[in-house]
């Protein structure tokens, strides 16, 4: 008789109350630990009276897998590793417990995600920003579509990886640029794996919040498609071949409804003054007009926190404020995500002394958004009621606010397709049985498209409107207005179509490692390297900046705006918007006498065919419908190219000292970089009039412009492992880590700046400075770090491990004024440049990680894992924040007194939990899971300097299991079990920016294993 024990599933659970504090979050577990332990105690009970029976005549013999097996080779894989690693691995491909990568990834203690479209996609390593950790698949770096260093997780199918692991320390070995860690994925190796199977899955996807919507682009029910197929071939020659196959069909909706705020980024959302005695600029200005406007001088106001050479203080210091974006608005989304990917390996054993390994991952994802909104804009002040009647908290975030404003019915028709290719060659050559030498050549190229239609219809005139907030978002009151009259938005059709954020991000590598076993009581072995990779990175231009865009107003002499609407016009796609957040009614419609009005009272509002009503406009100015095209001889292009060339040398050690064994390494690797970054400019001459005086002419044509910059670094690591007991380990681990800046960031845009008011005669004259922006001579930010920890193992399925962390960063970032070389007519002319660098400054961050598995004899399980940091890193808002800038002498000197508190270390959080409790009796396998992280900066990609965050959430999964037998098994997954909107803020705490509601999300399976 064989008893089973599996698992396999991945979902989540949560609160409705998304802000419950984390010790009640632990209370309410623990109230489910003791509950279920009591069910599973009786039920393993009867089921231990059934087994006596035959145990007199039958051995049993007990095959550990699913929940168990995956936990066990958690903690196999912790304990054996030299340094500190958290990993999760599949002993079948496939297997892997999770629906995605990022959320297998957030299983792991310390690991946690940002979320988009309701699922994981970058990954923090102990409470730190992608932006400070590295990605590996097979060894090799892994690309994006972002122009940072993250990785979009959702791109890969979990179904196809065998392994996945965060390497929190380093070694020399490592490929360098890793702050906080190191995550790396693995494929399977096919005669590794050493035994044939053919598997085939098919997983129906349904959300509850999808069957309230009329999708145009998707139906009710998704599903997922993987089959995979292993074998290997022997040869009478002693030769071997393996081979390995996997490919996945995805094609899901991500319900998401929005209510949403201007952003930070550009020029949207404003502090306006909110001073009762100002009647010339802000909310009790004595005209009707825009808040961040002043009635007589200038416009674009609002309060000022440039420094006031006389006070030394900000210019409005003291001034009271309220954050007003341009506009407000609710959003009802149609969606589609499909992805294709496949996977393939070939690994040839052509004799004992050779391993040759081909791997190929490919991925093409297509995203697709059908987007209504209804617009309500906010900076216009009506005299009179909008100063009087406005709510603020302490931070100036608005919390009711009334006046004559209009109002838009908006549609976005987007699309975003981003295509992933990575392959690699691995040849190892055993020498002898001492010495091994390994080649790699690798390939990793991500490839990202993003088109947008935009359409806008207005209110001609300006009801009256009030909104305040609610428990979560703001409800609106409108005056004899009917939000759902296609009729009332007439005014001002507009459409634009985009096609921005083409990207194409490509990694090219090569490396070659040896590893020499010694015969010493001390050194087990030495091993070193060489590698050479080179990065590029290319950000096409357009009319835009970063993208292109066409720009069509209707010609009302050929179609009506009415007309337009109404041929257009389709019935609100989505019942009870929002409701999860919202308390009641989005929008209430009142007469004048105060009465409500039931037309345009509701949770919808007038709403029409994107692509008709684009199609309409372009029509009536006899335009051909097209999306405009990018270029790359552009001003608005970046092409940043890096080259790195590394060199490594680690000893290996495993002993006895004074009665324990230990083992670890320690090493240096040796970095040197070099970055070029291309731009384009307009071209210019250099004219001389008959006086001798100089000017500047500028052309039409464009000419390419090249900067440049580069570094070398030294990186030590030490690890060390102490076997203290049979069952207790101590840990030590020291490094210098690294990480390098985004790309993006690295780009080269500069023009030159002249003096009108003077004759100049030489280009010293001529010249004053340069205006620009991106630096390829950007240094990373480095960081010493240092580990120790303590872990006991009492089984197999326990350990109760703590880590004690502490990182020295050594850089920060500030705008610094630098000198630059360019050449002019033969010239070099050195000038001064305003730009972001890395600075010198020293920060500090504490950190405690701990992981405890638990499992009771009844068959119930318990995993939790904690991470808490602390840090002073400060990271200042370039527009409300305090800014400093370094002159060329070394004098640094403060330009503004912000009016909000810096942010932290990009993606910081406090406080990151994960915790699983899992149950398994016989073929039957289940576990739920909770994950929470406290709130965090995330950058904008556009715009990495201004404040964004995160607030707090934690997320409720669940997944079950039951195999009917060894080759049929069917699950049920469940995310977002209790459809925790992510809430963001825009510039400090407490000022709402936007929040996002998800719902839950649940999938059902058969999968097929022979």
């Amino acid at each position: 008789m064989s008893l089973i024990f599996d698992n396999d599933a991945d979902t989540s659970k949560q609160e409705l109350q998304f802000r419950l504090t984390p010790v009640a979050k632990l209370v309410k577990m623990a109230v489910i630990v003791s509950l279920t332990s009591s069910f599973a105690f009786a039920a393993n009970a009867q089921d231990t009276n059934n087994q006596s029976k035959t145990k007199a005549d039958n051995i049993e013999v007990i095959e550990v897998v699913g929940t168990r097996k995956t936990i066990q080779d958690q903690i196999t894989i912790k304990r054996e590793a030299t340094s500190v690693v958290d990993g999760l691995s599949a002993a079948d491909i496939g297997d892997l417990p999770a629906l995605s990568i990022g959320e297998a990834l957030e299983s792991i203690t310390g690991a946690a995600s940002h979320r988009e479209n309701g699922g994981a996609t970058e990954i923090t390593i102990r409470g730190l920003g992608p932006f400070l950790s590295a990605t590996h698949i097979n060894g090799r770096e892994a690309t994006n579509g972002s122009g940072d260093r993250s990785v979009n997780f959702s791109q890969f199918p979990s179904e196809l990886m065998q392994k996945v692991a965060i390497y929190k320390t380093q070694d020399a070995s490592l490929i360098e640029g890793g702050v906080a860690g190191v995550i790396t994925l693995e494929t399977l190796k096919p005669l590794d794996y050493g035994k044939q199977q053919i598997q085939g899955e098919v997983k129906l996807n349904y959300n509850p919040d999808e069957a309230n919507i009329d999708n145009s682009l998707h139906g009710n029910v998704g599903g997922r498609l993987t089959f995979s197929l292993v074998d290997q071939f022997e040869f009478d020659n002693g030769q071997a071949l393996g081979v390995s196959f996997g490919v996945q069909r995805q094609d899901i909706s991500q319900p998401e409804a929005e209510y949403r705020s201007s952003g930070p980024t550009g020029a949207s959302l404003w502090a306006c003054l909110n001073d009762p005695t100002n009647s010339n600029e802000g909310f009790f200005r004595s005209s009707a007009g825009d808040c961040e406007d002043q009635v007589s001088g200038s416009s674009n106001q609002g309060y000022q926190t440039a420094i006031n050479p006389v006070t030394g203080e900000a210019q409005s210091a003291g001034t009271p404020y309220a954050w007003t974006g341009s506009s407000r608005s609710y959003r009802q989304n149609e969606t589609s995500d499909e992805r294709d990917a496949v996977f393939f390996a070939l690994q040839y054993r052509p004799s004992d002394a050779w391993d040759i390994n081909v791997d190929v991952q490919i991925s093409d994802r297509n995203q697709a958004e059908a987007r209504h909104d209804l617009l309500f804009l906010q900076k216009r002040v009506t005299p009179g009621v909008t100063g009087e009647n406005l709510i603020v908290n302490e931070v100036g975030g608005i919390l009711q606010w009334q006046g004559e404003e209009r109002f838009e019915s908006a549609g976005e028709q987007f699309s975003r397709e981003e295509n992933y290719v990575g392959y690699g060659l691995n040849v190892e050559h055993f020498f002898s049985d001492r010495l091994t030498i390994t080649a790699d050549l690798g390939y990793s190229q991500t490839k990202r498209e993003e088109l947008q239609i935009s359409n806008r219809g207005r209110t001609i005139d300006r009801p009256f409107l009030a909104w305040e907030m609610g428990k979560y978002i703001p409800h609106i009151t409108v005056t004899d207005f009917d939000v759902t009259d296609i009729s009332n938005f007439t005014d001002s059709l507009r459409t634009r179509l985009d096609r921005e954020g083409v990207r194409e991000n490509e990694i090219v590598s090569a490396r070659l490692d040896f590893k020499y076993a010694l015969d010493s009581n001390v050194f087990s072995s030495v091993q070193g390297g060489v590698r050479a990779s080179e990065l590029s990175f290319v950000q096409f231009g357009g009319n835009q900046g970063s993208g292109s865009r066409t720009e069509i107003l209707l010609d009302e002499s050929v179609i009506s705006a009415l007309d337009v609407l109404q041929q257009c016009q389709i019935n609100f796609p989505e019942t009870d918007l929002l409701s999860s957040v919202s308390d009641g009614n989005l929008i209430t419609h009142i007469d004048s006498n105060g009465n409500v009005v039931a037309s345009g009272t509701g949770s919808s509002w007038a709403t029409y065919d994107n692509v008709c009503f684009s199609q309409a406009l372009v029509n009536s100015v006899g335009g051909s419908f097209a999306y405009p095209e990018v270029e790359y001889q552009n001003s608005g292009t970046q092409d940043v190219t890096e080259k790195t060339l590394s060199a490594y040398l680690m000893a290996n050690y495993d002993t006895e000292m004074f009665g324990k064994f230990v083992r670890g390494n320690f090493g240096v690797r040796l970095v040197d970089t070099d970055v070029t970054s291309i731009g384009f400019r307009n071209s210019f001459d250099v004219v001389t009039n008959e006086l001798g005086v100089l000017s500047l002419v500028t052309g039409d044509s464009l000419e390419s412009i090249t900067g440049g910059g580069g570094y070398t670094e030294i990186l030590p690591s030490f690890n060390l492992v102490v076997d203290y007991s049979e069952n207790i380990l101590l840990r030590a681990g020291i490094y210098r880590g690294m990480s390098r800046a985004n790309p993006s960031d690295m780009s080269y845009s500069r023009t030159f700046q002249t003096d009108d008011d003077v004759a100049p005669t030489s280009l010293t004259d001529l010249f004053v400075g340069v205006n620009g922006s991106g630096n390829p001579n950007i240094k990373p930010l480095m960081s010493w770090n240092y580990d120790v920890a303590f872990e006991w193992y009492p089984n197999e399925d326990s350990i109760f491990a703590l880590s004690l962390y502490y990182k020295q960063f050594q850089g920060g970032f500030q705008q610094r004024t630098v000198l630059e070389d360019f050449l002019v007519d033969g010239q070099t002319v050195t000038l001064p440049i305003t730009n972001s660098v890395t600075t010198d400054n020293e920060s500090d961050l504490y950190g405690l990680e701990a992981s405890i598995a638990y499992r009771w004899d009844n068959g119930l399980g318990v995993k939790l894992g904690y991470n808490y940091a602390d840090t002073d890193f400060e990271f200042e808002d370039s527009l409300y924040g305090d800014t400093f800038i370094t002159d060329l002498d070394g004098t640094t000197r403060q330009l503004t007194a912000g009016i909000v508190p810096p942010g932290s270390v990009p993606g910081f959080s406090e406080h990151v939990f994960s915790g699983q409790l899992y149950y398994q009796i016989g073929d039957f396998d289940t576990a739920l899971i909770y994950k929470y992280r406290s709130e965090y900066f995330q950058p904008y990609t556009t715009d990495g300097t201004r404040l964004r965050y995160v607030d707090e959430v934690g997320v409720w999964e669940a997944r079950a299991s039951y195999r009917i037998n060894k080759n049929i098994r069917v699950k049920v997954e469940a995310i977002n079990l209790f459809s925790a909107p992510k809430s963001q803020d825009f510039f400090v705490q407490g000022n709402l920016g936007e929040v996002n509601d998800y719902g839950p999300r649940f999938f059902a399976g058969i999968s097929l294993k022979y």
